[in-house]
């Protein structure tokens, strides 16, 4: 790998003039956000809000919003003894009455010992926790119906909604019965099925749980599709290694298919020009990368049963062997108006003395899918101002929500098109601290943020209040 810094860029030519590209990069090239604490936002600062739920303390929002927390883990559920924990990743959609919305969401359960929850014999794989599950809810978080989606896959984390009405959720994995064990300590042994693949899940419905293989087994994080062009673009979050930016195009465009059809071609975002160019670093805001795409000749690798096989990065070596790009742990993503945003939690600045790959507290990088070009849209200077970003979406006026994944006090912080980032709603649950913040998504009509607190304990909640008044 070739270590290369900002200077680097330029001397080779793969970065762009500033002020190359018009439209939505436009309020970012204005300068830098703000460095230090966090001022109050246009929706005013954060104070205590009750939950309408049971009246407990568990979130800080500006005045005017309002919120309720629902479907609690380990706790009953539509037929279940007990719902799934780690709620992750999720998308709204218009739901079957007006003001409902079906809310598919995953569940990132961290080991095979259990197995599947719901009806065993209809899972992917009958010893994998992980899964989805739907709930039916209104714009204020009264839940009248909800099922199991998806069951017998592992660790599903994010994801993506899609234009054609559905859920595309990742396996953040490469676990199965070809791989030796993992971090968490399940055995791999007891699965039937390979795993670390990307599954649909229709609105309103279950999924056909059949993978698709050909847009690759690495460990997903999140997916955002390109309604335009019909690729499928992916972040990788490979925890101890370095991490890819991916692209898959399907063999029919998925709206004409009505689905994400198997059998297409992956690919890995290169910087033109450079080779192993490394993007965890330090860039600068407004920097930009003209960039190309480097094909995946196996997507869908054997293991061989390796011990610790199950931490080798085997697709993304592929494509670092054609000169694929670097990043740092790349996690939420999402698309707006052409542009691809999508973070990388531990990429930017050194600030950060915790384990993985990477040292810094967060970048956010935009992907023009016109251009072919990348632009550093914000790199966090300190823990203080924003804080290991996981999760994201893009409101309808173009403001990207960051769900925070650090070890105190977590944030749902909102990044304008000026560049400006402030604070929209803390944590404040004191049985939950430290906890992230997850799966945010905004109701089709805009009128409610739903958002989880990932714990193997954790809640989903519903948030709505004056959204027209400020950025969001």
């Amino acid at each position: 790998m070739v270590d290369i810094n900002r200077r680097r860029f330029l001397q080779a030519g793969a970065a762009v003039g500033l002020g190359a590209m018009a439209g939505p990069f436009e309020g970012f090239l204005a300068g830098p956000a703000p460095v230090g604490a966090n001022g109050p936002s246009s929706y005013g600062p954060l104070a205590p809000v009750p939950d309408q739920r049971d009246g407990k303390i568990r979130l800080d929002l500006p005045a005017g919003f309002n919120y309720r927390s629902f479907d609690v883990a380990r706790q009953p559920w539509f037929g279940l003894a007990s719902l799934p924990g780690r709620p992750d990743g999720m998308a709204a959609f218009l739901g079957p009455k007006r003001r409902t919305y079906y809310l598919v969401r995953n569940h990132e359960q961290r080991s095979n010992e259990g197995g599947a929850f719901g009806d065993a014999t209809a899972a992917y794989d009958p010893s994998g926790a992980g899964g989805t599950t739907t709930v039916v809810v209104d714009s204020e978080g009264n839940v009248s119906n909800g099922w199991v989606s998806l069951n017998g896959t592992q660790y599903n984390c994010a994801g993506g909604r899609t234009p054609w009405g559905s859920w595309l959720t990742c396996e953040e994995t490469i676990n199965g019965p070809d791989v030796g064990n993992d971090f968490s300590g399940g055995s791999n042994a007891v699965l039937t099925q390979k795993h670390g693949y990307v599954f649909e899940v229709p609105a309103n419905g279950v999924s056909n749980r059949q993978p698709i293989r050909s847009a690759g087994r690495f460990p997903h994080e999140a997916a955002a599709v390109d309604p335009i062009f019909g690729h499928l673009y992916l972040t990788e979050d490979s925890f101890l290694t370095a991490s890819g930016f991916y692209r898959y195009k399907p063999p029919r465009h998925p709206r004409l298919a009505r689905g994400m059809l198997d059998g297409g071609r992956l690919q890995m975002l290169k910087v033109r020009g450079v080779d192993n160019a490394d993007l965890s670093v330090a860039l600068g805001i407004g920097t930009k990368f003209r960039t190309e795409w480097v094909d995946i000749d196996d997507p869908d690798p054997d293991y061989g049963g390796v011990v610790n096989d199950a931490a080798t990065p085997v697709v993304g070596n592929q494509g670092r062997a054609k000169g694929a790009a670097i990043f740092s742990r790349l996690e939420g993503c999402d698309y707006h108006l052409g542009l691809i945003y999508f973070t990388s939690t531990q990429g930017g600045p050194a600030d950060y003395n915790g384990s993985g790959f990477g040292q810094g507290r967060g970048q956010v990088f935009a992907y023009n899918t016109i251009r072919n070009e990348l632009t550093v849209v914000y790199e966090s200077p300190g823990s203080a101002v924003l804080d290991l970003p996981d999760n994201l979406v893009v409101s309808a006026k173009g403001t990207v929500l960051l769900c925070e994944d650090g070890t105190a006090d977590n944030f749902l912080r909102g990044l304008t098109r000026r560049g400006e980032l402030f604070d929209f709603a803390r944590n404040a649950d004191t049985t939950q601290f430290g906890q992230e913040f997850a799966g945010a998504t905004f109701t089709p009509d805009g009128r409610t943020l739903f958002v989880n607190i990932q714990n193997s304990t954790g809640y989903t909640l519903a948030i709505w209040g004056p959204w027209n008044s400020g950025p969001f």
